[in-house]
């Protein structure tokens, strides 16, 4: 069952709220990122991302970059932009896009579900990546970027956190993207007691939403302290008396955001590659043609219109655009397999590796993806740039994520994309109390 504890955050003081609060460090290039912190001193960006801070043309992953960062977080706790609760809390995050509310439990998930496959994933992530985050996590002594996660709907817990949300939020404010943010801090003792048990009694197991790469570096991150706690514990380390005796440390805790998968919903994840593999356009549809349905789309039905249904995929290619629907009998073929019926892999398995050469798309060059949040006009234009072709994707459903996740298996690489995407440094855990 899941393990979940309330903490001590880091919180901006709440007239900073909004200037702190960040997008995910990963959701800008470098140019973006120098921009946004340029406007915006105080964004929590200019600390994820302290390269920013640093003269352009800066590794980002140079010794300076994290010694920065660390820096830079310390000076605006200690000029009164964070404050630090007293005594461990629970938090309420809810958040508004285009009138629909998703509302989440802001806690730390035990290392040991994640390391137990209690806490499941459903992505691979890329070293690199994790070794960078790793660093920050290190730098920083604390985990910035909280990771979503998703569990099965218990009516209970949403009892109990729509009860505190009609008390004030201690956070109220819309980000520039029109999203609006609330937090409410749970700190009774009683109830945080009973969130706590209904988690380790009715959540069999949590999924990660969004953010694999922090979850992977948050526990690879305590991984190491807990063996360098070790070696400085020495031999006799199992035999330790005393207050610390058995005693779990933050550090063996990771910041997530807990969401019921009622409230979920998934964007689609879309993909430019950059040329056709030395096909004609011509030839590229009649070898796609042996495995799926093709028709021709009016220009009134694109770019505006996604595809309807699973199963099938809008494509542009060479000024025109196609809905592609996968062949019955290929359908029926694939059977029931958690991973095969997703749309994604029907793409990566009869088209991008046999017909356009993308063998891996975690590293290959040529392809590019871009989240449903920018549209589908940005995809014709992609592709018109390159001389390539585009693929509008149907959206993967949360109750595939969480059936693939349940197998055991992994879903093809940028699978799914979640918004609203959560803030970073409104809420910040510190590996030592």
């Amino acid at each position: 069952m899941a393990e979940i504890r309330p903490f001590r955050a880091v919180r901006p003081a709440a007239a900073y709220a909004q200037r702190i609060a960040a997008l995910p460090y990963d959701v800008y290039d470098e140019a973006e990122a120098r921009k946004e912190a340029a406007a915006e001193p105080l964004s929590f960006l200019c600390i994820d991302r302290a390269e920013t801070q640093l003269p352009e043309g800066t590794s980002p992953y140079s010794d300076e970059v994290y010694q920065t960062a660390a820096a830079l977080f310390e000076k605006e706790q200690e000029e009164g932009y964070y404050v630090q609760e007293e005594t461990p809390c629970y938090y309420i995050y809810s958040l508004t896009m285009d009138g629909r509310i998703q509302t989440g439990l802001a806690a730390c998930s035990a290392v040991s579900d994640y390391l137990g496959g209690i806490c499941k994933k459903h992505e691979n992530t890329v070293v690199k990546k994790e070794e960078d985050r790793i660093r920050h996590v290190r730098a920083l002594a604390a985990q910035t970027g909280p990771i979503f996660l998703a569990y099965h709907k218990n009516e209970e817990i949403s009892a109990l956190i729509a009860e505190k949300m009609q008390e004030p939020a201690l956070y109220d404010f819309t980000s520039a993207d029109g999203i609006r943010h609330r937090v409410w801090k749970l700190a009774e003792p009683a109830v945080t007691a009973r969130i706590t048990e209904l988690f380790e009694k009715k959540v069999p197991c949590t999924y990660i939403a969004d953010g694999h790469h922090r979850a992977a570096s948050a526990v690879k991150a305590a991984l190491a302290l807990r063996e360098a706690a070790d070696a400085k514990r020495g031999a006799e380390a199992e035999n330790v008396s005393g207050p610390d005796a058995g005693r779990a440390h933050e550090y063996d805790y990771f910041l997530s955001v807990l969401f019921p998968d009622s409230e979920l919903s998934i964007m689609d994840y879309n993909r430019v590659v950059k040329d056709l593999n030395g096909l004609t356009p011509e030839a590229f549809l009649g070898r796609a043609g042996e495995s799926f349905e093709i028709e021709a789309l009016s220009e009134k039905d694109v770019p505006n219109e996604k595809p309807k249904k699973k199963g099938e995929f809008h494509v542009y290619l060479a000024g025109s655009w196609y809905c592609f629907r996968l062949k019955a009998a290929l359908s029926e073929a694939r059977g029931q397999d958690a991973v095969k019926t997703l749309d994604v892999s029907a793409l990566q398995e009869l088209i991008l590796e046999p017909l356009l050469g993308i063998k891996d798309p975690r590293t290959d060059e040529r392809i590019e993806f871009v989240g449903g949040i920018r549209g589908i006009r940005i995809l014709k234009e992609k592709a018109d740039a390159y001389g390539g072709i585009a693929f509008s994707m149907h959206p993967t459903s949360i109750g595939e994520l969480m059936s693939v996740a349940d197998a055991g298996r992994l879903m093809p690489p940028k699978s799914t994309w979640f918004e609203p995407k959560l803030r970073s440094g409104l809420l910040i855990h510190k590996l030592y109390d």
